[in-house]
């Protein structure tokens, strides 16, 4: 009997044990959380520093649970474009702020559009009267067009400036297709729908390269402009054109070269950069050579919250691959976007919605369930405006066609209005080693699509007329929406991409404008003045597990961007590398019927990161 009440005490006292244990954590992960925080109280007179380690989003991912909890998740530190501007833009009125340093040191880039718009709040510091300082080890083709804003330009003694413009190589894997004996069943319309080319063809048609080369084009000179009218003196054409004859005449140092260029303003260390700002901002004293008195930009950031008074404009924004289903913020799930669409017509009094779209497209069933969502609000009588980022394609255009007025920036890259629909089979391949393959039928479609045997006749006939009906219902959508005859929007369809200027032109969008300009116009349709209006955007809120893991993390966590040029713009083609590859498997698992812009460029963030699980990944993938 003694036995057992010592049993059952040393029981007793193991519950009592995890009960503390883990009211322990909880209270240790809660104290995390609130210290992790940004701290609005913590602005201090001073600078404030803009330290873009990372990219520039118009959404930040949103890592699964489970993948963090194991480790096996690496995504690279994002910006929120909509708060980095908000946060530059109220430093120029706020007497506490004396300059805006950018830290572009580990800047990986981002959408042309989003960097225009940073670009254009940075210009009204510089309006205000206060400095603008932008340090680097290495300027590309992004970071400097951010750079070119600043009233100061530095770049370290050992780094350099090297700018590439759009376009380079793209895989071809038709060669690899046909020795594996693969067969590639390949359904699409539209001339200029390339991204289906590299399983078909061993280089780029006519036709894509035509497109592909005026968009390149395009943005290149935007850039090109962009740059010269906030930096006049920058010899940015001669530097671009022979950047091996200005460096040798510099000696072969590459910071002179840019220096003489008109590029950069301060040949400087760290140390430097910061002393330069302390004169300005004031220093600390007891702290390390090259401090200087600021404010971190996630601080400042909760200083000045989005407004949250008067009439209420919904916001719901749609980036990156437009999937079926639920998917976590940085992906636009067809199921959550439309839910959160209907939640926020049915919970909150909007008296319009904007659609800021970020997305190069994707499923096209996904699209069309946002769509209809989007409908609902037309339905309710309330006004629908789009605003297009970076990036609004394919798909990205299907959820944009029930607006009464479309926004887009010269750099939004938009239209590729098509569909395309790709199955691999594998009966050649299996054939080459001795397996084939054989069965019965009670329909001419029983077994298909066969991807082990080859697809049939049948099959073909009816995966084409699918994808034919949905470009004609595509066509029709937009015929509707933008007032132009069906023929008419054929000529400018066919999968072909534009630049933001040209689809003004053409009459795919309406104006230029970010986000700020589509809500106005919104509250105008309503009615409202739109002073007295607020964005209210319809995010989908993390959860307390979310939040207590993203305490766990910091900013320096996870793999950082390089800081030089050189390893940055050729880790920039191996991550290109690794896109490619996930976009033949994501084409491989479906959806088989796709609205998508494969060929259009990344928009900063959704690039994945440089990591031996993804070099894993490319390497297990090739070897099936």
């Amino acid at each position: 009997m003694s036995f057992i009440r010592g049993a059952w005490k040393l029981l007793v006292g193991i519950k009592d044990a995890l009960v503390l244990l883990f009211m322990l954590l909880f209270f240790a992960l809660l104290w995390a959380t609130l210290s992790a925080r940004p701290n609005p109280a913590s602005v201090t007179k001073g600078a404030l520093l803009v330290d873009l380690k990372g990219t520039l989003v118009e959404q930040p991912e949103e890592s699964d649970t489970m993948a963090v909890l194991a480790g096996t998740t690496n995504v690279a530190r994002q910006h929120r474009l909509r708060d980095v501007v908000r946060a530059i833009e109220a430093a120029a009125g706020d007497d506490r702020i004396k300059a805006v340093v950018l830290d572009l040191d580990s800047f990986a880039g981002g959408g042309q559009a989003a960097l225009a718009r940073t670009g254009a709040a940075l210009d009204k510091v510089r309006a205000a009267k206060k400095p603008v300082l932008a340090f680097a080890t290495g300027y590309t083709d992004d970071g400097y067009q951010l750079a070119a804003h600043a009233s100061e330009v530095w770049l370290d003694p050992m780094g350099m400036a090297l700018f590439t413009g759009p376009g380079g190589s793209r895989l071809y894997y038709k060669g690899l297709i046909d020795k594996l004996g693969i067969s590639t069943k390949v359904y699409r319309v539209g001339t200029f729908k390339s991204a289906v080319e590299p399983y078909t063809r061993t280089d780029q048609s006519p036709e894509a390269r035509e497109a592909n080369q005026a968009l390149a084009s395009a943005l290149w000179q935007m850039w090109q402009d962009d740059v010269a009218r906030a930096r006049p003196k920058a010899q940015i054409a001669a530097f671009v054109a022979r950047p091996d004859t200005q460096i040798a005449a510099a000696g072969g140092d590459l910071a002179q070269a840019a220096l003489k260029a008109g590029l950069v303003d301060r040949i400087g260390d760290r140390i430097a950069f910061g002393k330069r700002i302390g004169e300005i901002a004031g220093t600390e004293s007891g702290k390390p050579e090259g401090n200087f008195r600021h404010t971190r930009l996630a601080n400042f950031i909760a200083a000045n919250p989005e407004k949250s008074s008067g009439n209420a404009i919904g916001v719901v924004t749609v980036a990156g691959e437009i999937v079926d289903g639920k998917a976590l913020p940085g992906t636009a799930g067809g199921d959550t976007i439309s839910e959160l669409i209907l939640k926020g017509l049915a919970e909150k009094n909007l008296k319009a919605l904007v659609v800021r779209v970020d997305s190069p497209g994707g499923s096209v069933l996904a699209s069309e369930k946002i769509r209809q969502a989007v409908l609902q609000a037309k339905v309710k009588g309330l006004p629908v405006v789009v605003s297009m980022g970076s990036v609004a394609a394919s798909g990205g255009y299907w959820v944009a066609t029930p607006a009464d007025r479309i926004f887009a920036e010269p750099s939004t890259i938009t239209g590729s209005i098509g569909v395309f629909g790709i199955l691999p089979t594998f009966e050649n391949a299996l054939a080459k080693v001795g397996v084939t393959s054989d069965g019965v039928a009670t329909t001419p479609l029983s077994g298909q699509p066969d991807l082990l045997g080859g697809t049939n006749a049948t099959f073909d006939t009816v995966m084409q007329s699918s994808i034919e009906n949905i470009y004609a219902r595509f066509l029709g959508l937009v015929s509707q929406s933008r007032k132009l005859p069906v023929a008419r929007v054929d000529s400018i369809a066919q999968g072909r991409v534009w630049d933001g200027g040209t689809a003004r032109q053409l009459g795919l969008i309406d104006g230029f404008g970010g986000v700020e300009e589509a809500v106005a116009e919104a509250a105008r349709r309503a009615g409202l003045d739109s002073a007295k209006a607020h964005a209210e955007y319809l995010d989908p809120q993390p959860s307390l597990t979310t939040q207590l893991l993203k305490s766990w993390t910091t900013d320096d966590d996870g793999e950082q961007p390089a800081t030089d040029a050189l390893t940055r713009l050729a880790q920039a083609r191996t991550a290109y590398l690794i896109r490619a590859v996930d976009d033949a498997r994501r084409l491989a698992a479906g959806p088989a019927v796709r609205a998508q812009c494969l060929e259009c460029p990344t928009t900063g963030g959704k690039m994945p990161v440089l990591n031996t699980s993804l070099l894993a990944r490319l390497a297990g993938w090739i070897m099936q």
